[in-house]
């Protein structure tokens, strides 16, 4: 694999420095039920800042993310692409080979004590799943967020996992000194459809439950419902229980994305869908022919329905993340997205 290779030129940090070593990886298999046919490559990270490329239109410009690949297995995952810079599969392997970056609590602590480092919000989640099954095990962010909570530095979560439970006492004990902010995943309700398109998450009503959990404990949830399937979970019936659902749980706002497929997911869903539902092939075909993302009237039409049920449901709106201080400008005649790319 490409360890030497992967450095920070393509935003993965900081530019032209490799993020760890072939001699700093260390291969682990673990004979347990829930780790069987998973492998994970423990390394010790030199950085663990990212900064996002200048041209994201994402609310942050730095994340932590202390694992790559992810056991949550979504087929849809858009973070299955950065497995190949690896040399490892985007299907399968992204599933199945989990890079660990054992030191990230401790190398963490020390950029935020560096001079240079402005105490900027700081994003988790945003590429796979923190709170994935690997952390029951390496048990990493109760040191990212405590080295976070020392230095009041403000952060967000976005998980599919109910394992964040586990640090709720952390979670409340920084929301004391800096800005905490929560999200949790559920795109849908549909059992059916979880088993096969989230086979390694916690069932939506499981997260939810999250999201009522924390609510309880002060520390206000949003969830972001993605995303939303095309032809699968987008019947207003669906949409109407889903939106429901999230009210019910106590959620502080809902926001709808809808499904996206870039390169390396859109050939592992697709195949996915030849397998589960060969009828709808033709019809994604058509939809997602222009690239990744569904067409704009698509996009709006749900946004507009899961709003219209949130204020139905009394789920206040939604707000803008804080405006980042660098936002290069849009290349002329290239249409801007009109959706972010979380998941």
């Amino acid at each position: 694999m490409r360890w030497e290779n992967l450095t920070g030129e393509s935003g993965h940090g900081r530019a032209g420095t490799a993020l760890f070593g072939a001699d700093a990886v260390t291969t682990r298999t673990f004979d347990t039920p829930e780790f069987r046919g998973i492998t994970f490559h423990e390394v010790r990270a030199r950085s663990v800042l990212n900064r996002v490329p200048g041209a994201s239109r994402m609310p942050f410009e730095w994340t932590v993310n202390p694992y790559r690949g992810c056991t949550h297995a979504c087929v849809y995952c858009f973070a299955r692409k950065t497995h190949s810079y690896l040399d490892l599969d985007t299907g399968i392997g992204f599933d199945t080979q989990i890079v660990v970056k054992v030191n990230a609590p401790e190398v963490l602590r020390r950029q935020l004590a560096s001079r240079r480092w402005q105490g900027d919000h700081v994003a988790m989640g945003t590429n796979v799943d923190c709170y994935q099954r690997a952390e029951g095990r390496y048990r990493l962010m109760p040191g990212i967020i405590g080295a976070l909570t020392e230095h009041a530095n403000p952060f967000s979560i976005l998980t599919k996992g109910t394992l964040i439970l586990r640090d709720l006492d952390l979670l409340v004990r920084a929301a004391e000194v800096t800005d905490v902010g929560i999200s949790v995943s559920v795109g849908f309700l549909d059992t059916e459809l979880w088993r096969t398109v989230e086979p390694g998450t916690p069932a939506p009503e499981r997260r939810l439950d999250v999201v009522r959990t924390l609510g309880e404990h002060g520390i206000g949830c949003g969830v972001l419902m993605a995303p939303v399937i095309p032809f699968l979970s987008d019947h207003p019936a669906q949409l109407r229980a889903t939106v429901r659902a999230v009210a019910e749980a106590g959620a502080t706002s809902v926001t709808p994305l809808t499904l996206h497929l870039r390169p390396g997911a859109r050939e592992w869903f697709m195949a996915w869908l030849g397998r589960h539902h060969p009828h709808l092939v033709r019809r994604y075909e058509r939809l997602y022919a222009e690239g990744a993302y569904a067409p704009r009237w698509y996009q709006r039409r749900i946004t507009r329905q899961v709003h219209e049920l949130a204020q139905e449901y009394g789920i206040g709106p939604t707000h803008a993340g804080p405006a980042r201080r660098i936002r290069p400008a849009q290349p002329a005649g290239v249409p801007e997205p009109t959706q972010l790319t979380l998941l």
